[in-house]
């Protein structure tokens, strides 16, 4: 099946599919991102001394590891900004000369500006939760705003955005993909879907219930694949260090995100730091979003602490915590804001699959759930069983991050202060299911942010605006700690104006926020899941799909990032795109605003109208034709998938995660 054939003239579907076919082939430039093919095969991330998935006591380095404050940005990503900044000049010259923005010279106002970074805009990326469903419809966003994808710099693509970025922030299912393209060199999405010979990469058709189908890099049947699972995990144990359920999920979750044998056991996440295309800042700054669910509570509310685990570093802007550790000695006995002369330095507590596990906890039920199938091994179910009487059952959705690297830190405001252990869960359980907190934090001084929302809020698994609401609705109180947001509307307004049906700007009008107690905030341009080509609610909780139906609910999210690359009821979008790019900037430089984007601006900003008259079932009519593979499956599809949800995390699991 080829991803774009709905909206891409038969020329360029042929060409298309040539480039598909050979992901080395001529039309995708590797150079910048990936080296070659053989490249993303090879990998640069085993970086646990242990060479697998237990955490290693190591030699501290001289400066001892310590938690910093959270006044300002790490010094490593100030350094890493440096370079970043200036390399997103050319690949944002080239989407505004791509854009049809006719009446401004949005490429020779970057190149005027291109040594004023206070000038040039800043761009971050946002995806959401929603399982499966979030990694397939945010990966189609993701390939239409990449340049590699042949056809996203055509007439109605928005091509070179990705390249245009700094950050790129997944949460839950968006986490999965986040971590997955960066654990595999950046590979495009193209490449991740096509995966390799003997690779289960991207094979969703097989559960991880299951296992891999194929041989290579995975391994030969389900009971083996259990077996290697729990022996990683019992490694961790007998290393000394506690386990939670999070730790089989992440690894079971592993052997379709990255491309190594065995899921990459020994991949950490702090690795990302000393990959040649990150430090040279060839591609945007990864980040991923976990809540900290308080001591001796089952609630985790919209005033949790939210965490964001990077490269270098993993903590909280929030004034509970207020500080971050370093990601790579995360599992160091950390003790008072050190690790003390007489402690220890430990690597590789940050494993890639715990990070993801971490981000993605309310899936730990989903394992529970499927303990008595037929494909879980008994000696699985045991080890799980063992793992929950150590925790305890109230705490099956948590991952266990123990030490505690925030143990007597801020013990005035923090309260895990003085707990051994930090609880962290799913990070869209405050219904922040968009990973926005990172990118609003005024050190990073973005200037519009992309938010790609796959959340499950309606009866038939489309987003309302929720995740969206809960940031604002959060912005409002004090642990907000002068971070702004804009204003967001009911969910009736959303669905009644067609807000949840085509992209929304949100903070068009700069005038509303008070300047004076807090920065502005990104412009936010929200891009809701809809139905294009495919039926692409699913639900959060489907544990598999075939490959066809895989790269119809991309297909379907390129379609959503692009309008139908113009044929589905705006052939300005990408000049709309640009606009909301510039806005900050223009207005910063006291710029005229053009005709064109004063009419982007007027059809695609959210004005303060509302509509909040009470809607029933919320059913949307799909904008171009359905994939064969859609068929009218929106109901049967998500009728089997809300019953699953019900049976295993029942009313309060449903309404906290979407």
């Amino acid at each position: 099946m080829h991803i774009f054939r709905h909206f891409l003239p038969f020329p360029l579907v042929s060409l298309l599919s040539a480039a598909l076919a050979s992901p080395s082939g001529s039309h995708l430039d590797h150079d910048v991102f990936i080296g070659s093919r053989g490249d993303a095969v090879r990998r640069a991330a085993p970086d646990n001394p242990s060479h697998g998935y237990a955490p290693a006591t190591v030699d501290c380095p001289q400066q001892r590891p310590t938690i910093r404050n959270a006044a300002n940005l790490s010094q490593s990503e100030r350094d890493w900004l440096q370079i970043r900044r200036p390399k997103t000049v050319d690949p944002m010259v080239a989407f505004f000369k791509n854009a049809g923005l006719d009446d401004f010279d949005a490429a020779g106002y970057i190149n005027s500006h291109s040594q004023n970074f206070s000038i040039v805009p800043n761009i971050g990326i946002a995806v959401s939760g929603g399982g499966y469903r979030a990694l397939m419809n945010g990966a189609g966003f993701i390939a239409a705003a990449d340049s590699r994808v042949p056809g996203s710099t055509d007439t109605g693509g928005i091509g070179n955005l990705l390249q245009a970025s700094t950050y790129l922030a997944g949460l839950s299912g968006g986490g999965w993909l986040v971590g997955s393209i960066y654990a595999n060199n950046f590979s495009s999405v193209q490449q991740l879907r096509d995966g390799y010979q003997g690779s289960s990469l991207w094979q969703f058709s097989n559960s991880i219930f299951q296992g891999p189908k194929d041989t290579g890099l995975s391994i030969l049947n389900t009971a083996e694949y259990w077996k290697d699972v729990n022996d990683q995990i019992s490694d961790k144990r007998d290393a000394g260090y506690d386990v939670s359920v999070t730790d089989p999920w992440g690894r079971a979750l592993s052997y379709q995100l990255i491309n190594a044998q065995d899921g990459g056991p020994a991949y950490t996440f702090s690795s990302i730091q000393d990959w040649d295309s990150f430090t040279a800042a060839n591609v945007p700054m990864p980040i991923l979003v976990a809540d900290e669910r308080a001591p001796n509570t089952m609630i985790v509310s919209m005033n949790s602490t939210v965490f964001e685990f990077n490269p270098w570093e993993m903590g909280s802007f929030d004034p509970t915590v207020y500080g971050f550790a370093p990601t790579r000695y995360v599992g160091s006995n950390f003790t008072n804001g050190s690790v003390p002369s007489n402690g220890h330095c430990v690597r590789g507590f940050d494993a890639y699959s715990f990070v993801m596990g971490t981000s993605s906890s309310l899936f730990n039920a989903f394992l529970l759930q499927n303990l008595s199938s037929p494909d879980v091994p008994s000696f699985i179910t045991t080890a799980v069983e063992n793992i929950l009487t150590d925790i305890g059952n109230d705490n099956n959705d948590i991952a266990v991050w123990r030490p505690n690297p925030f143990y007597g830190y801020h013990p005035g405001s923090n309260g895990n202060a003085d707990t051994q252990q930090l609880s962290l869960v799913d990070g869209g359980l405050d219904l922040q299911n968009i990973p926005l907190h990172p990118l609003i934090q005024p050190p990073r001084a973005l200037d519009v942010i992309f938010a790609v929302d796959s959340s499950a809020d309606t009866t038939y698994n489309w987003p309302n605006g929720t995740a969206l609401r809960a940031t604002y609705e959060r912005s409002q109180e004090a642990i907000a700690n002068r971070t702004t947001f804009p204003a967001i509307p009911d969910a009736e307004t959303f669905i009644n104006l067609g807000l949840n049906a085509r992209p929304t700007f949100f903070g068009c009008n700069t005038s509303a926020f008070n300047t004076s107690a807090a920065a502005i905030p990104p412009l936010v341009v929200y891009v809701p899941n809809t139905p294009y080509t495919a039926w692409s609610n699913v639900s959060t909780f489907d544990p598999s799909y075939p490959a066809d139906e895989r790269n119809s609910i991309i297909k379907n999210g390129f379609n959503v990032a692009t309008r139908g690359n113009g044929t589905a009821g705006d052939s300005k979008w990408p000049a709309c795109v640009a606009c909301a790019v510039l806005s900050r900037s223009l207005e910063r430089t006291n710029t005229a605003v053009s005709a064109t984007c004063r009419d982007c601006f007027s059809r695609y900003c959210w004005n303060g109208t509302t509509d909040s008259t009470p809607v029933g079932s919320y059913e949307p009519t799909p904008s171009l034709e359905l994939d064969a593979k859609s068929g009218a499956e929106q109901h049967s599809l998500v009728a089997a998938g809300n019953a699953l949800v019900w049976s295993m995390v029942g009313f309060a699991g449903l309404v906290l995660a979407f």
